[in-house]
């Protein structure tokens, strides 16, 4: 790849020469046997992959949607050993409490019988933290993810403590209809940068799944990254440069489905009673970085920005209660503001 090719009307990124362009190139076959790999355990899901990677190469949290038996757990759990990465598992329940997960400050006593507090960690302190069935859990055992999730820290007797980097969160969440779960609140819907919606597999991809996963034995996978090679990568996607007509896009997008706004479209004036904040264009900008440089390109295109609308999006919308109750579909709507813009 050429530098030169993308240095026309760059708003943002600035690529270190030709070392940078260089590391892009090595990354490309490491991310495309990381996406192979993950795709030979999680079946059928090929699209749902490359989200999570564009949230773990963009630095961000994803929320998994999807009914249960999926493969949400799966593949979090696959995700984490081909990227090297530390895993833990917080299992969400009605009774889970907010220490359960940021740790807890225990009375230690030594050998000579002096006592002090010491701070015990809870499983928030992972590089790759499963938070499964999120929405099962209390709001006020949900928002103890809140502040580990915005400043990758957590507070405990009046001390900080940082967590490990790289640091993502990827939640799993049942459709909220089923028995026994809450709604996320608003602000904890906006830290997760994507919103992956699991559908069921293909009927080759389903049979292929049942072969594989029913014998005797069951594939394995090997690390292909570790923490150290995917905080380069982290560091790299936000030098990649982003053209003007890709962060015009961004911005007339998220501008279009704000009701208040000038610019804003008749439908979402119409439909949505609040539009995606400031938080959501950083997102949109960031992840088609991500998406380009998981694809080898040393810079976004517009059909990053039409791929990526929805997941970055469809939960930072509220629609009114009008629209609800005529079926209005918010991934539906930012689809067709999306392809507007082509």
């Amino acid at each position: 790849m050429s530098e030169q090719q993308y240095s026309s009307g760059v708003s943002a990124g600035t690529l270190r020469g030709e070392a940078d362009v260089a590391e892009a190139d090595r990354l490309a076959p490491v991310l495309h046997h990381v996406r192979q790999a993950i795709g030979s355990i999680v079946l059928g899901q090929d699209s749902v992959i490359e989200q999570v990677l564009v949230t773990i190469l963009s630095g961000g949290h994803a929320l998994l949607m999807g009914a249960p038996g999926l493969g949400k757990t799966l593949l979090v759990n696959t995700a984490s050993q081909v990227l090297g990465l530390e895993a833990t598992r917080i299992q969400f329940t009605p009774d889970l409490m907010p220490s359960d997960i940021t740790g807890a400050e225990i009375l230690d006593q030594d050998a000579d019988g002096r006592r002090a507090f010491r701070f015990l960690p809870g499983p928030i302190f992972g590089q790759l933290v499963l938070a499964d069935e999120i929405n099962r859990a209390s709001p006020r055992t949900q928002s103890a993810l809140l502040q580990a999730m915005a400043e990758r820290r957590v507070t405990q007797g009046g001390k900080d403590y940082a967590l490990p980097r790289p640091f993502h969160v990827l939640a799993t969440q049942n459709p909220i209809e089923q028995e026994g779960t809450y709604p996320l609140p608003e602000a904890q819907l906006d830290r997760f940068m994507l919103q992956i919606s699991l559908g069921f597999p293909n009927r080759d991809a389903e049979r292929q799944m049942l072969l594989q996963t029913t014998g005797a034995t069951t594939p394995t996978v090997s690390a292909l990254m570790n923490a150290e090679s995917l905080l380069a990568a982290q560091h790299l996607v936000r030098r990649l440069p982003v053209g003007d007509q890709i962060v015009d896009a961004i911005l007339t997008l998220t501008r279009a489905l704000r009701p208040e706004d000038p610019s804003a479209s008749p439908e979402a004036r119409e439909a949505v009673s609040y539009g995606p904040g400031p938080r959501a264009a950083q997102a949109l900008m960031i992840a088609t970085r991500a998406r380009a440089l998981l694809d080898g390109r040393l810079a976004p295109s517009l059909d990053d920005v039409v791929a990526l609308a929805s997941p970055v999006l469809s939960h930072r919308i509220g629609l009114g209660f009008g629209a609800r109750a005529a079926g209005t579909d918010s991934e539906a709507l930012i689809r067709k503001q999306a392809q507007a813009l082509l």
